[in-house]
């Protein structure tokens, strides 16, 4: 599925000099730093910029910016951002610490899909959570999908996924999102939990994306608490909420070099609409200006 550009305000602004000096390539690590990259990204791009600066000999400060562009974007181009969703159905498991906005999320998701036309339904398998299942329900509405909820107060979460899965294949409907627990007593019953849910799904149909959910504000605290996910949940992407003003915009290429995994969907902002797809060009071409 195509990625439609990703929109973010420019945060790793580098300010116009006359001359590429000393002082430029100063001010060039301290807005890096600034933006989130972290140390060792910020050093091998300058490290990068020093080369390319002395390959083309440049002393155009506006040369300077593209290569810097370019230097992101290839960084960003070695991942595959595209969701993966050729199958039919194709299930897509959302995964998450609790407060990172999962629920909410997951109707955005809903939205994009099905503003590409695309069928939807989603799955409130999130039962540990009492107001998950009205909270998943209310944002199906607004993202004009449909939504299973569980048959009774408490049900297990791998029959509320079955059964959405069956839903889906009697209806004919092309994809369906699955939410999951982001909390349960230990962190071994969580993961236990959500190789429950995929076994269920599997004997229906093959999962095609597992979608972490990070709060891009919380930077590499983000990453420590999702750390489990990564590691036993099988994830194939990453969904950064909260990127916008208040976040900054490196923490994408810190977050995918550290863990390995693409950022497939970003959301900048509260509204239904407010998910993208993850661009390397435009991100780059955004991100620094």
């Amino acid at each position: 599925m195509a990625s439609k550009p990703t929109k973010t305000k420019p945060v790793a602004k580098v300010s116009r000099r006359s001359a590429i000096d000393e002082d430029m390539w100063e001010e060039l690590e301290e807005t890096l730093l600034a933006a989130d990259f972290g140390p060792d990204i910020t050093d091998e791009l300058i490290e990068v910029m020093r080369a390319n600066v002395a390959k083309f000999g440049t002393t155009d400060p506006d040369d300077f910016i593209r290569l810097l562009r370019e230097a992101i974007e290839d960084r960003l181009n070695k991942f595959d951002t595209t969701l993966k969703l050729s199958e039919r159905p194709a299930v897509i498991l959302v995964v998450g610490v609790n407060g990172v906005g999962k629920t909410t999320t997951i109707g955005k998701v809903a939205k994009y899909i099905s503003n590409a036309g695309k069928s939807v339904v989603v799955g409130a398998a999130d039962t540990f959570r009492a107001a998950a299942v009205d909270q998943l329900a209310t944002w199906a509405e607004r993202a004009g999908v449909d939504v299973v909820k569980p048959q009774m107060e408490g049900q297990d979460p791998s029959a509320v996924a079955y059964q959405t899965i069956e839903w889906a294949i009697n209806k004919g409907t092309e994809i369906v999102i699955i939410d999951t627990a982001g909390r349960l007593q230990t962190k071994s019953g969580l993961m236990d939990e959500l190789s429950k849910i995929r076994r269920v799904i599997e004997k229906q149909a093959p999962v095609s994306e597992v979608l972490l959910v990070l709060d891009a504000t919380t930077g590499q605290n983000g990453l420590s608490q999702a750390e489990a996910f990564l590691e036993h949940a099988g994830v194939t992407g990453l969904v950064l909420t909260k990127l916008d003003g208040s976040a900054k915009g490196g923490f994408v290429l810190a977050v995918q070099e550290r863990t390995g995994i693409p950022v497939k969907l970003v959301g900048n902002g509260e509204g239904i609409n407010d998910l993208m797809g993850f661009t390397p060009h435009a991100f780059a071409a955004q991100l620094v200006g």
